[in-house]
């Protein structure tokens, strides 16, 4: 900050604070650091834009023409049935909508330590992918006795990571663990199996009592449908179909600093607006650069200050930012028209004319650049009067058979 004074140049806070931390540790002459912070300094000025700059008509123009470009396609997981992510245009949207639940939520989960150890990182995903009663175990139906007969599989139970006793403390609400005799093909054998009572002799009752069954849950995270594990150079991450951020940093094994979820809302809910302000920038930003279109950070970063700035994640459109406007006209332009114009009247709204498209609306230039200017030229009171040209004096009318003189 001194070799700023002395210099009489100016730089922000975070910049001399990122430039300290740089050279912090390097021996550097008063003379060179000088011509550093003169260079930077330089930089700093280049890229300030100007009071009257449309920054944000550059930025929807930036912004909305490569999204002409992007493609409408979800991007599948090679070797992964059913694991897609949506990508291109419809992600794009979901990111400005501020939309509450993605079209496909997906968590990246990272650990502490034993990254490298893939058993390790099994058993991490077991534990969180939601296991199901119909994962472990053939659910049938006794018409006789009118009960649902849920027998499990040992093997589908170890792939699992299930227990008899944890199986047994999950169902003992629903039903009993009893020994029957089972019929499979033309040999019978007693079998271990969960028995749930259907209580009245009810064919529609029965049929729903086999879907509660179904869908009872063993073990798992709530949301996490399914773990996947990816190798990453020499460690393993997992990913997940399905978000639930809040209880999956519960773990202690998990490294919070690097776990995230393309959940944008749910960010906002657990880790505040300025974590989903930099969600919305890196979602967004990676959005565009998959499809090859390179649009300048910045332009991003001034959409998600406008969708961040009061404190929660707002969507662009007239349940949002668009909806907001103190123009009348701004507002009436985006959608709605004649419903926005009406309410207006009836309270009685004045329109400033402050902005681009309500200016453009009326047909008068529009308050940016040249036209933010207005020149009004009062002359000195002490400037000379400039004497007045003499006045030609107009020949008299010729008289008839004059002729006129050259």
């Amino acid at each position: 900050m001194e070799g700023l004074k002395e210099l009489g140049r100016y730089l922000p806070r975070s910049v001399v604070a990122e430039l300290a931390r740089k050279i912090d540790g390097l021996k550097i002459s008063k003379k060179r650091l000088h011509e550093v912070l003169q260079r930077v300094c330089d930089k700093y000025e280049i890229h300030s834009i100007d009071a009257n700059e449309s920054a944000g008509i550059v930025s929807a123009q930036s912004i909305g023409e490569p999204g002409t470009q992007m493609t409408m396609r979800t991007f599948h997981y090679a070797g992964v049935a059913e694991m897609n992510v949506t990508l291109g245009l419809p992600r794009l949207i979901e990111i400005v909508d501020a939309r509450r639940v993605p079209s496909t939520p997906i968590m990246e989960i990272y650990v502490k330590d034993g990254a490298g150890d893939l058993d390790k990182m099994r058993r991490i995903a077991t534990e969180i992918e939601v296991t199901i009663l119909d994962d472990i175990a053939e659910i049938e139906t006794d018409l006789e006795h009118m009960h649902v007969l849920a027998y499990p599989d040992d093997h589908r139970m170890k792939s699992r990571g299930v227990t008899w006793s944890e199986l047994e403390e999950r169902m003992k609400k629903v039903g009993t663990v009893q020994e029957v005799r089972r019929t499979v093909g033309s040999t019978e054998k007693k079998a271990k199996a969960v028995v749930v009572e259907a209580g009245e002799p009810s064919y529609k009752k029965l049929q729903k009592l086999v879907e509660q069954v179904r869908s009872t849950k063993i073990k798992g995270i709530d949301g996490i449908r399914r773990a996947i594990i990816k190798k990453q150079g020499t460690s393993y991450m997992i990913y997940t179909e399905g978000s639930n951020l809040s209880k999956i940093l519960e773990f202690p094994y998990i490294d919070a600093t690097r776990t995230s979820t393309n959940s944008i809302q749910e960010i906002y809910e657990v880790l505040g607006i300025e974590a989903a302000r930099n969600a919305i920038v890196k979602e967004a930003y990676n959005t565009l650069q998959e499809q090859g279109l390179t649009v300048d950070i910045r332009h991003i970063m001034l959409v998600s200050d406008m969708m961040t700035n009061d404190g929660d994640v707002k969507a662009i459109g007239r349940h949002g930012i668009s909806g907001r406007k103190s123009s009348v006209l701004a507002r009436a332009a985006f959608e709605i028209t004649a419903h926005h114009l009406l309410r207006a009247a009836i309270q009685g709204e004045v329109d400033y004319l402050d902005g681009v498209a309500e200016n453009v609306i009326v047909g008068q230039p529009v308050t940016l650049g040249t036209g933010a200017v207005n020149l009004v030229y009062k002359p000195p009171a002490n400037l000379p009067k400039v004497a007045p040209r003499p006045r030609a004096v107009p020949a008299p009318p010729l008289e008839p058979g004059q002729e006129a003189k050259l």
